[in-house]
């Protein structure tokens, strides 16, 4: 299972310099890979555009871009030209539905039919990417586009799937999924064998399985556990991550953060192998700066 860091904390402060000295840092450490969220009004793909041309083979990844608000053939060419500033980078577009409340009450759009808008995203993105042509008439997107497309490498694209439905679709037609608050046992029984199969039906080749968590190693864990349930809230909320947590037999969002000493850190990440994960992100957390000291000593140990 190779260990990369989510960087998406790092957004708060919109500061595309440390932003950069984060890639930087993650780059020398020796981390797999460098993911960001779509959130708050700094662009993740811009990020990745301006950072192009320092952490040299540190694999960068959106996680994720909603869908909603861009029309794939936009997201196409924002992605394709991030690629071609990225050059031979290892690059993953990960893209999401997001939630309901988010969609309608944030946006004011419609979030009927899901499934349907993630079929036809697809439909319309997938072949942009490849090829710069696409015609296709959908239910919720058509594009008739034929366009010069950089030379670069198709980027990676997968979905944040969680619910049976877009798993099937992630695995039938990505390279994988992006996690976020699922704990491993939900990952070993529901995410990864399903996801496995739909990919195996199609024909395609083992799916990536990126899981991300927020990650503290201490010696207080309960008041962790406490300051993860207060600042990730929101996610014991949200339906989609509800049912995981649920299905986790998590009360709240602290109960799947990485939390403990470093032996039971490391043992959790171990059984995050052992449930599939391909590629675990850190989110690194704490409430004191010397967790946050151990927290990193402890992964670098672990790569």
């Amino acid at each position: 299972m190779r260990i990369a860091l989510n960087a998406s904390a790092e957004l708060l402060h919109a500061d595309i310099a440390q932003l950069r000295n984060h890639a930087e840092q993650a780059c020398d450490e020796g981390f797999s890979g460098w993911w960001l969220a779509q959130t708050g009004l700094v662009d993740a793909l811009t990020v990745f555009t301006a950072l192009a041309n320092s952490a040299p083979g540190l694999e960068f990844g959106t996680a994720v871009i909603p869908t909603y608000p861009r029309h794939p053939t936009a997201l196409a060419g924002q992605a394709l030209t991030t690629a071609a500033a990225l050059g031979d980078r290892s690059f993953v577009l990960g893209i999401g539905l997001s939630h309901r409340p988010v969609v309608e009450e944030r946006l004011g759009m419609s979030f009927d039919r899901p499934i349907r808008h993630l079929h036809d995203y697809l439909s319309v993105l997938l072949p942009l990417l490849a090829t710069g042509q696409v015609n296709y008439d959908g239910e919720a997107f058509t594009a008739h586009v034929e366009a010069t497309r950089p030379e670069v490498q198709t980027p990676s694209v997968m979905v944040a799937a969680l619910g049976r439905q877009v798993l099937r679709v992630a695995g039938h037609r990505t390279d994988g999924t992006i996690l976020w608050m699922v704990g491993e046992r939900t990952v070993a029984k529901h995410i990864s064998p399903r996801l496995t199969e739909a990919a195996n039906d199609a024909g395609r080749v083992s799916p990536r399985i990126v899981c991300s968590l927020p990650v503290c190693v201490t010696n207080s864990p309960d008041s962790a556990r406490t300051a993860a349930n207060s600042v990730f809230e929101l996610y014991g909320h949200l339906p989609s991550y509800r049912a995981m947590l649920d299905l986790e037999g998590a009360t709240g969002p602290g109960d799947v953060a990485v939390i403990g000493s470093e032996e039971e850190v490391a043992t959790r990440l171990a059984a995050m192998a052992n449930a599939g994960v391909t590629d675990f992100s850190a989110l690194e957390f704490g409430t004191t700066p010397d967790e946050f000291v151990a927290t990193r000593r402890l992964l670098k140990d672990l790569l």
